[in-house]
C-alpha cells in the first residue's frame, strides 16, 4: 500500500506516524508531500537587501519610466534567483517535512520526501496524489495556513476530491 502524508509542518509526527506506519505496513511505500508557495514577486526586494542601486533606482522611478530587466544587471552580492528559491524551497521542505520523516524513520519507515511550488496547495496535493499513485493520503485538519480554521480548507477541499481514500488526523 502506498500512503502519501501531506504536511506543512503542522501534523503532529508522534501522533500521525504510528498510524501511517500500520497502515503502509511491511512492503508498503510512505511518501511525505509538501506545497511550498514561492512569492516570486518579492525577488526584487530581496534584490534590494543586497543592496543593489538599480533595484533602489527602479523602485524610485515612475512605472513609465523604469528600465527594463535587460538593463539591471544583477548585484554584485546577489546569489540568483534561482539559487535563493531553491534555498527557499528547500528550507521550507526541511522545515515541513523533517520532523514526520525523522518519526517515521525511528519507527523503521524509509519515506520519500516530495516537495510542489504552487499558489493552491489543494490541487498539488491532488495530482500527486494522482501522480504517485497513492492508495491513501493523511493529512491535518488544522494547517498553518493563513486562513485557518475557515470553510473551504485544504484539508476539507482534498477530502471531497481524492480519488483515494483519506485518513483526517486531528
Amino acid at each position: 500500500m502506498h500512503v502519501m502524508v501531506a504536511t506543512d509542518g503542522a501534523m503532529k509526527p508522534e501522533k500521525t506516524a504510528p498510524l501511517v506506519a500500520r497502515l503502509a505496513g511491511e512492503d508498503g511505500q510512505v511518501t511525505i508531500l509538501t506545497v511550498v508557495e514561492i512569492p516570486r514577486r518579492l525577488l526584487t526586494e530581496m534584490r534590494a537587501v543586497f543592496n543593489d542601486p538599480a533595484a533602489e533606482k527602479e523602485r524610485e522611478l515612475n512605472a513609465e519610466f523604469r528600465r527594463t530587466q535587460a538593463e539591471n544587471p544583477e548585484p554584485t552580492h546577489w546569489i540568483g534567483d534561482d539559487a535563493v528559491v531553491q534555498r527557499y524551497k528547500a528550507q521550507r521542505t526541511e522545515e515541513a517535512t523533517g520532523p514526520m520523516r525523522k518519526a517515521l524513520e525511528d519507527l523503521g519507515v524509509h519515506p520519500t520526501v516530495e516537495v510542489r511550488e504552487s499558489e493552491d496547495a489543494a490541487k498539488a496535493i491532488l495530482a500527486a496524489i494522482t501522480e504517485l499513485n497513492a492508495d491513501v493520503l493523511a493529512i491535518g485538519t488544522k494547517g498553518l495556513g493563513r486562513f485557518e480554521g475557515l470553510l473551504g480548507s485544504i484539508s476539507t477541499k482534498v477530502a471531497r476530491l481524492a480519488p483515494c481514500s483519506v485518513l483526517l488526523v486531528r
